[in-house]
């Protein structure tokens, strides 16, 4: 078997966390969690305390890029009709009172044929059954459009490392503050740290914000299970790209500014849209970055600290170096910095 280079083996993007870095719940105020800014240039590394401190980083005219998407309460959770317990996570918004959609089921003995009840009030028979515990299922209503139902019984999607049952709270904090169109079943995350006010003040400065959509599937957080990164294929997620973004950015490129992508879901459709000719877009993007990608749009990126042997992971590591990444990551596990979703973030600029 001929040997895989380094920078494309999977096992060189591992690393340890202590278990309690994994933020199980946001700070008490979005822009209150921590700050670490990589320097690409020079591979300074610079901590602070305080998101909010970002804005000094910001110059007039930069083009700040934000995923409006909005995530869904897609985890149900019912009783198959045997009387045992089965939990859904729903790929896409159910609509109207009959629909197919593919699921995660976690349950024992789940199989075609399947029947699952959620509150007699949504009835779920599972069609097919694939690998990686993926079904296809058929939700249906009586009374109700599912659409109402789904706000009613669904609870917000959390991640499975976060070890806790969703709470009220969820909807909102698992959330960005201008969450707009419905879609994801993943938040991007990145975009937690803003809220309402940091944005004026950024937009009083200069900076120019706009929005693109990428509707967050279960693509961006499947596992990579081929040694070989470069054979690892990434499930297609929507995307919409308007007019005045793609104007913004020619704008930008002509005039020699920043263009800041907030998360991997914003850099992966910029990046795409590159490669499409920069015209506006609505369809599928299934662009894969790892180590050794061009990149022709994004100048500078602020996105959370991702898992392990991850699609994420070998995103930025594409973007900053592999070696600067990692030394990062240690550098914030030593200081106790806040992991993954619910954790503290980065500005690799």
């Amino acid at each position: 078997m001929s040997s895989i280079p380094k920078e494309f083996d999977i096992e060189t993007y591992d690393y340890e966390l202590p278990e309690e870095l994994i933020a199980y719940y946001p700070a008490q105020e979005r822009t209150q969690s921590r700050l670490l800014v990589i320097d690409r240039k020079t591979g300074n590394l610079y901590f602070h305390e305080k998101f909010s401190e970002i804005e000094s980083y910001f110059k007039k005219g930069d083009l700040l890029i934000l995923n409006n998407t909005k995530v869904f309460p897609a985890r149900l959770k019912g009783r198959k009709n045997t009387g045992g317990e089965a939990e859904l996570l729903l790929f896409r918004k159910p609509r109207g009172k009959t629909f197919k959609t593919h699921a995660l089921i976690k349950g024992k003995r789940i199989r075609k044929g399947t029947e699952i009840r959620i509150n007699d009030e949504i009835e779920i028979k599972v069609l097919e059954k694939y690998e990686g515990g993926r079904f296809l299922v058929e939700l249906k209503s009586e009374d109700n459009p599912l659409e109402n139902l789904i706000y009613k019984y669904g609870k917000a999607p959390l991640p499975p490392y976060i070890k806790r049952e969703p709470e009220d709270m969820d909807l909102e904090r698992y959330q960005t503050v201008y969450a707009e169109k419905e879609g994801s079943i993943a938040a991007p995350t990145a975009g937690f740290h803003f809220d309402e006010k940091l944005l004026s003040k950024l937009r009083e400065k200069g900076i120019i914000v706009k929005y693109i959509t990428l509707h967050v599937g279960y693509g961006t957080f499947a596992p990579i299970k081929v040694r070989d990164i470069r054979k690892h294929k990434i499930e297609p997620e929507y995307i919409e790209v308007e007019e005045d973004v793609i104007s913004e950015i020619k704008s930008a490129f002509s005039e020699k500014r920043r263009i800041i992508a907030v998360g991997t879901t914003v850099v992966r459709t910029l990046e795409f849209i590159a490669q499409k000719g920069f015209n506006p877009y609505k369809g599928l993007c299934d662009l894969y970055i790892y180590p050794g990608f061009k990149f022709r749009v994004v100048s500078a990126m602020i996105t959370n600290f991702h898992l392990p042997k991850s699609s994420l992971l070998l995103l930025v590591c594409a973007f900053a170096g592999k070696d600067l990444i990692f030394k990062a990551y240690k550098e914030a596990i030593k200081r106790k910095y806040r992991f993954y979703s619910y954790g503290d973030t980065t500005f690799i600029i």
